[in-house]
This record gives C-alpha cells, sequence and structure tokens, in this order.
C-alpha cells in the first residue's frame, strides 16, 4: 500500500490504500449520512471517471450518489446540484485530475474540500468534507485535450477501483 502524506492535508494512495481511506470513513459514517458527489461529464473520457464512479457506487447500493451517467455532474451545474444535498449529511466528492507522471494511476485523499477543476483552469466552488482526486493522466499545456485523449481503460479501471474500496469501506456488497 502507497501512502504519503503530502504537505497539505493531501495522502497519495493506491488502490489498496483506497480501501483504508474509506473504511476509516465508514467507521465515522453510516451510508444513509454520506453524499458521493461524483464530478464530471461523459463527453470527455479523461473527465468522465466521476460519472463512471458515481455510477458504480449507485450500482454497489449507496442511497445518495450525485454524478451519474444518466445524470453528470459538471461546471454547468455543480452549484445547482451542490445546493440540493442535504445539510447533515457529509459529502465525500470525487473528481479526475491531471498531475506529474510519477503519479497517474494514483489517488489524492483528504479531509478538506475538493477544488474542481483547478487543472484545466476553471474556479468552481470548493466542495466536500471528504475529497478524493484520482489521477487520470500527465498535465501539460493542453489540458482539455489531454484529458480528451486520455484511455479509457485507465478511467474505467480506476473509477471501479474507487467504487470497491467505497463498498468495502462501507460494507456495502454488489447487488
Amino acid at each position: 500500500m502507497a501512502i504519503r502524506e503530502q504537505g497539505t492535508g493531501k495522502r497519495k494512495l493506491d488502490g489498496e490504500g483506497l480501501h483504508v481511506f474509506f473504511r476509516e470513513i465508514g467507521q465515522l459514517h453510516k451510508p444513509e449520512e454520506v453524499t458521493f458527489l461524483c464530478i464530471g461529464t461523459d463527453r470527455s473520457t479523461g473527465d468522465a471517471l466521476g460519472p463512471l464512479t458515481g455510477t458504480r457506487l449507485a450500482e454497489y447500493g449507496f442511497p445518495h450518489v450525485i454524478g451519474t451517467l444518466p445524470s453528470p455532474c459538471d461546471a454547468d451545474n455543480l452549484t445547482l446540484r451542490i445546493a440540493g444535498i442535504p445539510e447533515e449529511h457529509f459529502v465525500i466528492a470525487i473528481d479526475a485530475c491531471l498531475g506529474p507522471h510519477a503519479a497517474v494511476g494514483y489517488y489524492f485523499v483528504s479531509r478538506e474540500p475538493l477544488h474542481p477543476a483547478r487543472s484545466v483552469g476553471l474556479l468552481l466552488p470548493a466542495v466536500g468534507h471528504y475529497s478524493l482526486a484520482a489521477v487520470v493522466d500527465v498535465s501539460g499545456p493542453k489540458p482539455y485535450r489531454t484529458l480528451q485523449t486520455t484511455p479509457l481503460h485507465r478511467v474505467m479501471g480506476m473509477a471501479g477501483v474507487i467504487a470497491a474500496a467505497a463498498a468495502d469501506g462501507f460494507g456495502l456488497l454488489m447487488r
């Protein structure tokens, strides 16, 4: 398991480390108290991580998931979707991101809000009590192009790992 503390309170995890992260959250909160906010669009391979993850989380039986393939949560509707989250819920925000070559395939998690769309230069509201940023590809001078050409296999695999780790951490089984 690769876990490394970052100076900002972020931890860099591999798939096994995600299981530990979600078990920690699952010990503090019941699935009914948690909303997964899966940010992204199905119109860009790299940015589809959020809706792919949200769809898998819903399949595992999580009761509160925002951002799925049929109903993505993207830059156009993020603020509206956040406003619909019950105040008493704990939010786990999930988004794709770009990073250094050595971080591709890893996940940065934190007990702090997520800042969506930073890698493409957008200023959207920070969200979440917990955050998970999946590094789907290498950052570079053309982030939109990079996200458009990110391998779908990698993104689908990472979405599956996130959802399975969450289901394990909260004690849910595939239905």
